[in-house]
């Protein structure tokens, strides 16, 4: 048991197979037997390690949030862009990429699950929220403090934003007809041109 447990794959390896199995057949494929096979354990083996599927799941999206998250640093700190810029590139990357897309699949999941997750896995659902939007408040601020936008305040328009945002961004996700992220952004888009650059 314990060589098994040695020659194991590195746990980046088991999230990023979760993920991908995710992006090729779904959701409801990813099961701890199945997983298992792809990445050469048991599902024993990766019951050690994650405990329970739920875990599975919030791990993976912790990681897949960490590469997102990576990438937002990058887009936000461009100095040559502005303000504006800057938002276009948070709601581009915020939103999903079309139907089931694998990471917004992964979230719904983790969401639905939460209504009976104990207090660590809320926090830790809470602590991936708190960091887009404390980017987002900041981005606004700086915005507001160079005049680039209007003098709203940024934790308030951050939150309906990412409400604006979570709501559209769920419909894509599940297919909802009528809805693509082409439309989507033009909404949000015309959002932002009324809530922030009006009066500027």
């Amino acid at each position: 048991m314990a060589g098994a447990r040695k020659n194991a794959p590195p746990r980046e390896d088991v999230l990023a197979a979760a993920m991908g199995m995710i992006a090729a057949r779904g959701l409801e494929q990813l099961t701890m037997a199945a997983l298992g096979r792809e990445v050469g354990m048991s599902s024993g083996h990766l019951l050690y390690y994650f405990h329970s599927k739920d875990e599975l799941l919030l791990q993976a999206l912790e990681w897949s949030e960490g590469r997102l998250g990576a990438e937002r640093g990058r887009l936000l700190t461009r100095s040559t862009a502005t303000a504006r810029e800057r938002v276009d590139a948070y709601v581009d990357l915020y939103v999903p990429d079309g139907h089931r897309d694998p990471h917004w699949t992964l979230w719904l999941e983790v969401w639905n699950r939460s209504q009976n997750a104990d207090d660590d896995a809320r926090d830790r659902q809470a602590a991936i929220e708190g960091v887009w939007h404390r980017d987002l408040v900041a981005l606004i601020a700086e915005g507001v403090s160079r005049g680039e936008f209007r003098a709203v305040d940024p934790d308030r328009f951050a939150a309906r934003l990412r409400a604006l945002l979570d709501g559209f961004s769920i419909h894509v996700a599940i297919g909802l007809r009528g809805t693509d992220r082409a439309q989507v952004l033009g909404h949000v888009r015309e959002f932002l041109d009324e809530g922030l650059l009006a009066d500027a």
